[in-house]
């Protein structure tokens, strides 16, 4: 289908006519942000056999346009532009691949509101969530726009009076970076913004379920005056367009975020090439709640770290450890904060759930809260789908949960929370620990050296006291154990995307005293 943008001017009473034909709901401010093809170089391309797939509303079921099936092929070519865009791009200096990125995150800012629509009609988050993470993404196009001017190499004190040793660092090359659908712009952005300001060029291939913001997101790059073929994307048939990405000598770096069965498949064929990689998979986010924590505090921090988007984060808290001086006070307490939480269409004023992304996801969700039901947890809110039909699911809390329910063992990605008892500290410890993922943590207590010690026992990535809302542009986002490589976001995240290269001046003639 072609995009609004292709069907050329049309009077304000037209394009409505238009849209309804298309049997769609997409009303922007700027429908030249209304992209359905893939962008290589500087064209809004097809497939090059014609397919195409369909971009459907969860909340509706609403088709909201087609996009291009592409395919190895169509990526082949997207990584041609990309390595013809490198030569220039990575010469250029770092104050003007900066300025360019500034001039980028600005037009991400001035079209929020458009976006963060786009987004709601193609996830399914709520509005104002969704406006967050427009502004969480430009956070990083930010951020490194000003990092770019900071690429530091060393001068090395030599052990040889005739030599001289330094250390520079170079842009690794073409970039692969492939992205899920929970966060369609953050999870391009935290790529794509430290690659552009390391002098890299990249092939995004965002999810089959959610492209529209990342074509949206590359038409402002465009505008921005990132030059074409810095920014090119992909998307369409998973696994043609993976292993394209994986087989090309021109692409130097994988990037990756989704499951943990994908993330091993990448690594395994970027061995075919050595290439660089970034993963980061699948998380089983533990929540320990002490009996010296302030009950206000852990409740909303609770609330925030398991249900924002519906519980489809990868650093979602999937288990609650509570300990038995607060169990009860704690369940009644949560209990009522979760019964508040509003379920409905993103676009509708006061939503704080929307649907889940697809029937796969609600399957899921379903199967988990019934082995734990079968296996003596207890529903005490919700705990099926919601009257609204589709996949909506009501927010949900189990009690009496315990480590032989695969909720425990598994990352449910839904709306439901398990409560689990402990004891001691030890015991909430290697409960918490016994995850083959290593992502994200959090606890509450209001005890320093308790804190202190849970945080350096956890093993994660990534560590929450006292709050469950712990991303940011300027920390170092990933895992450990079979959760991924590398860093996101913070200076970090900039090194990924930097080869580090060694050179020695030899025969350096001492002068004449």
């Amino acid at each position: 289908m072609r995009s609004v943008r292709a069907m050329g001017a049309q009077s304000p009473r037209v394009l409505p006519a238009l849209l309804r034909q298309m049997g769609t709901m997409v009303q922007l401010k700027e429908m030249g942000l209304f992209k359905s093809k893939g962008l290589i170089g500087d064209k809004w391309v097809d497939a090059e056999d014609g397919r195409t797939l369909p971009v459907t509303n969860p909340a509706t079921g609403e088709t909201l346009t087609s996009v291009p099936l592409m395919s190895g092929g169509d990526t082949q070519k997207a990584i041609a532009a990309a390595s013809h865009a490198f030569t220039s791009w990575s010469m250029r200096t770092a104050s003007d691949r900066s300025k360019l990125m500034r001039n980028w995150f600005n037009l991400l800012i001035e079209n929020k509101d458009d976006l963060a629509r786009l987004m709601v009609l193609e996830q399914g988050k709520p509005l104002a969530e969704a406006a967050g993470e427009i502004v969480y993404g430009a956070s990083f196009v930010e951020f490194y726009a000003e990092e770019a001017k900071r690429v530091y190499g060393d001068l090395i004190p030599s052990p040889f009076a005739e030599k001289r040793m330094l250390v520079m660092k170079h842009p690794v090359g073409v970039v692969g970076a492939i992205t899920p659908w929970n966060f369609p712009l953050a999870m391009i952005t935290r790529k794509v913004a430290p690659a552009l300001a390391a002098g890299c060029t990249a092939v995004v291939k965002p999810s089959e379920l959610t492209p529209l913001t990342a074509l949206a997101a590359a038409e402002l790059a465009l505008q921005a005056g990132i030059p074409p073929g810095v920014v090119n994307v992909v998307m369409g048939d998973s696994v043609g367009i993976g292993n394209a990405l994986i087989d090309s000598t021109q692409v130097r770096k994988i990037t990756f975020t989704g499951s943990t069965a994908v993330g091993k498949i990448l690594m395994a064929g970027a061995g075919k090439t050595v290439k660089k990689v970034s993963l980061e998979l699948g998380g089983n986010a533990p929540c320990i709640i002490f009996d010296d924590a302030d009950l206000d505090i852990a409740v909303k921090g609770a609330l925030a770290g398991k249900y924002r988007n519906s519980g489809q984060t990868c650093v979602c808290i999937n288990r609650i450890l509570v300990q038995d001086g607060i169990y009860d006070r704690f369940a009644e307490a949560f209990g009522q904060a979760v019964s508040g939480l509003r379920v409905g269409n993103g676009l509708e004023e006061g939503i704080t759930q929307g649907p889940l992304i697809n029937e796969a996801a609600l399957d899921k969700v379903e199967r988990h809260v019934e082995d734990a039901v079968s296996k003596g947890a207890k529903v005490l809110v919700g705990g099926k789908r919601h009257s609204l039909g589709r996949t909506f699911y009501e927010p949900t809390l189990l009690g009496n949960a315990s480590d032989e329910m695969l909720i425990f063992r598994e990352e449910v990605f839904g709306p439901v929370a398990p409560l689990v008892r402990f004891k001691t500290d030890e015991e909430a410890i290697k409960m918490a620990n016994e995850s083959e993922f290593g992502l994200a943590a959090y606890a509450f207590t209001e005890n320093i050296a308790r804190g202190w010690h849970v945080a350096e026992s956890l093993e994660y990535g990534m560590v929450g006291l006292n709050e469950g809302l712990i991303s940011t542009e300027v920390e170092p986002f990933g895992g450990t154990k079979q959760s991924g490589l590398g860093r996101e976001g913070s200076k970090y995240g900039l090194d990924e995307y930097l080869e580090v290269k060694y050179v020695c001046l030899g025969n350096m003639k001492q002068p004449v005293v």
